[in-house]
């Protein structure tokens, strides 16, 4: 097990406590309520704060650019984000803990059949503002536009857009309570979630949180905190 010095330990929790921001807007990793969150993402902020020896505090939103938020202003001091290049600017990410897939859906009478058909002129497609398909469809999609909100399906369902985009999980069990609706398979894009603190942190606490990250996976911590929050324990990511 990694031991991190006392250096690091000041370096990654200043306060005393380990500060972590918690997405609640992405089912996969993290449910519950504020006061309360549960989920892989949890369990990892907790074991991280007991290889420290200090207490894990808790700081949730509903949506992935305001965790990267918390943490471009100290609010937080790690996070757990999908590893994005606008991302990586600004924030050092451990190797992926986990892989999830997002992928697109459709009426099943409009006029995108599958997911290569999605980047045409008048194809509009709905996303989570800030998420990190967001960021990949925005940098990716030469022709169709790319429609914000603070949920993707949503705005596709109640502007009458081509295309929405999200999380697999999530869109999938939309689809099924909204006849007339599918999802284009095959997923457009592989998710890596990430363990995250910004880049101005000591070279060494960046170091620890990279090898506690992989010990993680190797020693299946991983694979049975997301079989415990009801996920599928396959989501793991490689060690990397």
């Amino acid at each position: 097990m990694s031991v991190p010095s006392a250096r690091v330990v000041r370096d990654l929790a200043p306060q005393g406590v380990l500060r972590a921001s918690i997405n609640l807007g992405n089912a996969v990793l993290a449910a519950g309520t504020p006061e309360d969150p549960s989920g892989v993402t949890v369990d990892l902020a907790r074991e991280i704060a007991v290889r420290l020896g200090v207490e894990p505090r808790f700081i949730c939103f509903d949506a992935a650019r305001k965790s990267f938020e918390a943490l471009q202003t100290g609010l937080a001091d790690i996070g757990f984000l999908a590893i994005e290049p606008e991302r990586e600017a600004e924030l050092a990410f451990t190797a992926p803990y986990a892989v999830i897939e997002a992928v697109y859906v459709a009426r099943d009478d409009g006029p995108v059949e599958s997911p290569a058909h999605v980047d045409r002129h008048g194809i509009r497609v709905g996303v989570k503002r800030g998420s990190a398909y967001d960021l990949f469809l925005t940098r990716t999609l030469a022709s169709a536009e790319v429609v914000r909100r603070d949920e993707g399906v949503e705005v596709f369902a109640d502007e009458g857009l081509q295309v929405g985009a999200g999380i697999r999980l999530p869109v999938t069990s939309w689809v099924t309570s909204h006849p007339g609706h599918r999802v284009l398979e095959p997923a457009f894009m592989q998710i890596r979630q990430a363990v995250a603190t910004t880049r101005d942190r000591d070279a060494a606490g960046i170091d620890f949180l990279r090898r506690t990250v992989r010990e993680l996976i190797e020693t299946g911590f991983v694979r049975t905190a997301l079989a415990g929050s009801g996920q599928d324990p396959d989501l793991v990511a490689a060690p990397g």
